[in-house]
């Protein structure tokens, strides 16, 4: 189904299932050998969410490998997409590590979806999280984490919001002090909103931030040419495997700014990498340019406020 304005979801429809997806990799990725991340919590999530194709791949019931008989490329495909939530996790947790030994003590993750960096890390005494999403999203994580006996590592304020709504007057009745550092996380979001969506994201989260504020996104520069039906073919497995989810009807193409030079241009001072260079530097291997993969070569960004 297409985005409408004012859309909703929980984590088994629309852009909530892509939650799902994302814990799922990240369940994966959290067994793979290379010991790139490590998230406990990320396959008693999709379990408890409850898409049958999601929960027999973190409980190891369906293989990557036996993806084969659907196409002969989705084993290496699905390989890939794995590698990449690892390098992907990695990249946002070290920034958020890296944040916290700067002195940070107030980090947001806008759309937290399924993300349990609020419980994993190990945060610095006194930091707080906030976590903002639509209020099923956060209820359901929150009571699904606390019936597994999770406890936060920081303290942990949710702030149950659409961001298409007033998020920043909720974010700062949940306690958020704008004059002080923050470390920002819009991590997998931008591809959902549309372009100019986007760029009041950026606005008031730089009318939010005091000097050595920390963000971290990333820019998809393939939306620019986004076309769906090769992205319809290349994400086919998941109808192959029963699961309703049409992702190129969920995502907003076309023209938008690059969030780096929107944010340098506002002061931030931003530094990035691709995809492949991710691969490179965790020893993962490349996986081959793919000019059907509707998100291309990925650009992982962040800075900070001088």
């Amino acid at each position: 189904m297409a985005r409408t304005d004012g859309d909703s979801w929980d984590l088994a429809s629309s852009v909530g299932a892509t939650a799902t997806l994302v814990a799922t990799g990240r369940a994966i990725a959290s067994q793979d050998p290379h010991g790139l991340i490590d998230d406990p919590f990320a396959a008693p999530l999709v379990r408890a969410v409850g898409i049958e194709v999601f929960t027999k791949m973190v409980d190891g019931e369906l293989s990557l490998e036996s993806l084969t008989q659907l196409a002969p490329d989705a084993a290496d495909r699905a390989r890939a997409n794995i590698d990449e939530m690892a390098v992907r996790t990695r990249f946002f947790d070290d920034y958020f590590v890296a944040s916290g030994k700067a002195g940070i003590r107030q980090a947001v993750i806008l759309a937290s979806g399924l993300d349990s960096r609020a419980y994993r890390l190990p945060w610095p005494e006194g930091t707080v999280v906030y976590e903002i999403d639509q209020p099923e999203v956060i209820e359901f994580k929150t009571r699904t984490l606390a019936d597994l006996g999770a406890e936060p590592t920081a303290e942990r304020r949710t702030v149950p919001v659409d961001l298409r709504d007033d998020w920043p007057a909720a974010l700062q009745a949940a306690g958020f002090d704008p004059g002080a550092p923050t470390a920002w996380c819009a991590e997998g979001l931008l591809i959902y909103l549309p372009p100019e969506a986007q760029d009041r994201l950026f606005d008031n989260i730089a009318a939010l931030s005091a000097p050595g504020s920390a963000v971290a996104t990333e820019f998809v520069p393939g939306l620019k040419d986004f076309d769906p039906e090769k992205a319809r073919a290349a994400t086919a497995t998941f109808s192959q495997l029963g699961l309703n989810l049409d992702m190129p009807s969920l995502i907003y193409h076309g023209e938008r700014h690059s969030a780096a030079d929107y944010l340098s241009a506002k002061g931030w001072k931003m530094t990035g990498a691709v995809r492949s260079e991710l691969f490179v530097r965790h020893g993962l291997p490349v996986p081959a340019r793919d000019d059907s993969d509707p998100m291309g070569e990925i650009v992982y960004i962040s800075g900070t406020l001088g």
